[in-house]
């Protein structure tokens, strides 16, 4: 049995980014356990390929969440990446970070050191941002973000012009002074491939001597002398192996699996551990608990222009865009569905905005069984303008079934559980009618398909979007961070309450949900992680 100073659980967006900055001096070996497999694969490289790995099990979790009476008793699906890269190789690659006001209030609820400003010069370092360096934006960092606004498609200027018809100012960037207003997305990608964190982090640092990933190494069970972590049980090719880690084990298995792994391992609700016959190492009710995600629909419309529908369906559409791919690496399979956006107030009175847009220059209202149904749109001109909630007060959670770590654990979502989430979605779904009313996209626009004109009344309304939402894939908080040992499950450095050696170092740390994609927040987490985690070696 090996020792390591570092075992990292997860090789995901946080993961990625801690192997490279815990290895980067030379001083500390680590080990990289993944439960899945390589990220060389073509769909995951290509960005708009994500299409193909939405329900593919080779590179997919396929997590399925349990009936929700707030989404119409639908059972959603939850893709998670399981591969190099974690749901970073999978994603659709918008760069937000979140609002000052998000990471403002992290700090302000007992978390030094987490606040914006804080936490900017992070976000700095870790970036390479084609559009420049500024006041916000860094350059020269390890991950390329990619300025689209002179690639997206000619309809998402109808969308920004209507947008702004509707009351919404222009932004040019969402991760600058502020995120209100609509404009397109910034995306992870370099030169036409996708910009995972595996890529920007973990390839590199894979090329050290100090440095061990094992893939399709399923960690089972974290294992303790006394309160101290002393070493990880893993599943790799049908046999028990064991690690062992001489300072600190790091779980970075996101939000489904970090939380899962630590009441496997005797950290959680007593009840639940002990009615599974897991003996109880630190009782806390926190863990797999206070779960938030956001959730989103689509307004999908008829055009009389042609959209990418007309481009990516016919054999020889998409014979010339994959030409133009693989030879050139640009046009629409270089870019991320989703073109341009914004984020808006339901409510003029509040502070800041609660809502955030989609645009995409396509529409996919007839689906293909096995796909998510990107590469195969609609036979006719079609696009879509969608939307999701921000900071949602609904909550859920994440609990394990058996003691068997190839459960899947329970995903209990909890979606539109409170008046409150449900008013501003009937508001919010009411100001896309809105945007599509305005001259400059209502010329173009033949009908309304989804949800359609019949639905009109704020009951019909509700309805639909119970019956037609689901997660935008942003699962946080089941490990939250905070000072209390009774309301939080890390402590501000991330360190799990009540033990020793053992750090939780991905979203499910999250005080609360940020206002936007989080895959920019996580990685950054992994960047202040490995900072903590370095300052307390001696």
């Amino acid at each position: 049995m090996q020792t390591y100073d570092f075992i990292i659980v997860g090789s995901g967006s946080a993961g990625s980014v801690l192997a490279e900055r815990l290895s980067a001096s030379g001083r500390f070996s680590v080990l990289v356990l993944e439960a899945g497999g390589s990220d060389r694969r073509f769909y995951v490289q290509m960005p708009l390929g994500y299409g193909k790995t939405f329900f593919d099990p080779a590179v997919n979790w396929n997590y399925k969440t349990e009936p929700d009476p707030g989404l119409a008793g639908n059972v959603d699906h939850w893709p998670r990446g399981k591969l190099l890269g974690g749901s970073s190789s999978i994603n659709a690659m918008v760069w937000i970070r979140g609002a000052r006001e998000d990471f403002d209030a992290w700090r302000d609820a007992g978390n030094p050191g987490w606040g914006f400003d804080d936490l900017l010069p992070a976000f700095k370092a870790l970036e390479d941002n084609q559009a420049g360096a500024d006041q916000w934006r860094g350059v020269g960092g390890p991950l390329h973000i990619t300025d689209c606004s002179t690639s997206v498609h000619p309809l998402t200027k109808r969308y920004l012009a209507a947008a702004n018809q509707a009351g919404l100012p222009l932004n040019p960037d969402f991760n600058g002074a502020t995120q209100e207003g609509v404009g397109v997305y910034q995306i992870t990608t370099r030169n036409g491939r996708r910009m995972s964190a595996a890529r920007a982090f973990l390839r590199p640092a894979m090329k050290r001597k100090n440095v061990r990933v094992e893939i399709n190494a399923l960690a089972t069970k974290i294992l303790f002398e006394g309160k101290r972590a002393v070493g990880v049980e893993y599943l790799q090719n049908g046999e028990t192996k064991t690690a062992r880690a001489g300072r600190e084990i790091i779980l970075s298995g996101g939000s489904v699996n970090s939380p899962q792994l630590l009441q496997l391992s005797g950290i959680g609700p007593s009840a639940l551990l002990g009615a599974l016959g897991i003996p109880v190492i630190c009782a806390n009710e926190n863990v797999g608990a206070n779960l938030q995600d956001h959730v989103g629909i689509n307004y999908t419309f008829k055009g009389r222009q042609p959209t990418l529908n007309q481009i990516l369906r016919p054999w020889w559409g998409k014979l010339l865009v994959g030409m133009q791919y693989v030879l050139l690496r640009s046009g629409p399979l270089s870019l991320s569905m989703n073109n341009a956006g914004g984020f808006f107030r339901t409510d003029p009175a509040a502070a800041r905005p609660n809502m955030q847009l989609y645009f995409q220059a396509l529409s996919t209202v007839i689906p293909k069984s096995g796909e998510r149904p990107i590469l195969t749109p609609d036979p006719w001109p079609g696009f879509s303008i969608g939307l999701s909630n921000c900071r949602p007060s609904s909550r859920g959670e994440i609990m394990i079934r058996s003691a068997n770590p190839r459960d899947h654990p329970k995903i209990v979502a909890n979606a539109f559980s409170t008046e409150a989430d449900v008013a501003e979605m009937l508001a919010a779904v009411k100001f896309v009618r809105k945007i599509a009313s305005m001259p400059a996209m209502a010329e173009i626009i033949e009908e309304e398909v989804l949800p359609g004109p019949s639905i009109t009344s704020d009951a019909d309304l509700i309805q639909d979007f119970r019956k037609r939402s689901g997660t935008v894939y942003h699962p946080v908080s089941t490990c939250r961070m905070g000072p209390d040992p009774a309301r939080a499950v890390v402590d501000p450095r991330l360190k799990v309450h009540g033990l020793e050696a053992l750090r939780v170092i991905d979203a499910s740390i999250f005080p609360d949900n940020i206002t936007g994609n989080t895959n920019a927040a996580a990685i950054m987490t992994g960047w202040k992680g490995a900072e903590l985690v370095l300052e307390d070696q001696k």
